[in-house]
């Protein structure tokens, strides 16, 4: 059900540029990895990765990309956007039906910072969750921010929604929203796979995109060498296991 705990929250959103205003989180990873509060990647001796797409869904890349995982029966996890959630419910509905992972990633794709309130951060969330809930009738369970900026602040907001925090394998960052080239997309990802990896792509890219290119050698390729592609909860299981 959406969350409606609190009083009034914020009564509009602040759009932001499209440059990260970062800023450096007051502790280290290791903090974090620690108090399970953030999850960069799951050492595992079990050959699985797990695909994640931000900023979707797109009306034309969200469904090259779902035929593509359902070709190499490859199950993913697609950090959506709220307001792409409310102009394309079908697609999310499909994410759902064909076994992949919906996860939240704010309402307006905002790159927050220290300067932003937990009112701000909260609303970004709730929005985003009960479009989720509304279209698809589950409760999300993982958060990814825009730019993978974290902070106190963000982890107790996130504990609010029962959420947890998810980035990705510092070296499974193709950064495919940069157009960078199919080859470096490529080789990013099968350079450097490794057991318990979480890859970042995007299923929704200003202009024309490369992902589907990349996605089209590399699915095959992680197949070949043994790699089980599954959802981010599912690869949290094989941590529990350890």
């Amino acid at each position: 059900m959406p969350f409606r705990r609190s009083g009034a929250l914020v009564a509009c959103l602040l759009l932001s540029s499209q440059t990260p205003a970062w800023s450096a989180p007051s502790n280290s990873r290791d903090y974090y990895e620690a108090r399970n509060e953030i999850v960069w990647e799951v050492p595992t001796k079990e050959k699985v990765i797990a695909l994640t797409f931000d900023d979707g869904p797109d009306s034309e890349d969200t469904p090259a990309i779902l035929d593509l995982l359902r070709q190499y029966e490859a199950k993913a996890t697609f950090f959506v956007v709220g307001k792409r959630v409310e102009e394309y419910p079908d697609l999310v509905i499909r994410e759902s039906l064909e076994g992949h992972e919906i996860a939240n990633h704010t309402y307006s794709h905002p790159y927050f910072n220290r300067r932003d309130s937990s009112q701000k951060i909260r609303k970004e969330m709730e929005q985003t969750n009960d479009a989720i809930v509304q279209v698809t009738g589950q409760q999300p369970h993982l958060f990814r921010p825009p730019g993978g900026y974290y902070s106190e602040q963000l982890v107790r907001v996130s504990k609010y929604f029962h959420y947890r925090i998810v980035l990705w394998s510092w070296h499974q960052d193709t950064e495919d929203w940069n157009k960078p080239g199919v080859d470096k997309i490529v080789n990013k990802v099968l350079n450097n796979a490794r057991n318990g990896d979480i890859a970042l792509f995007h299923d929704h890219v200003q202009g024309s995109t490369q992902t589907i290119a990349a996605l089209e050698r590399i699915l095959p390729e992680l197949k070949r060498r043994g790699f089980r592609f599954v959802t981010v909860s599912e690869l949290l299981s094989y941590k529990r296991r350890s």
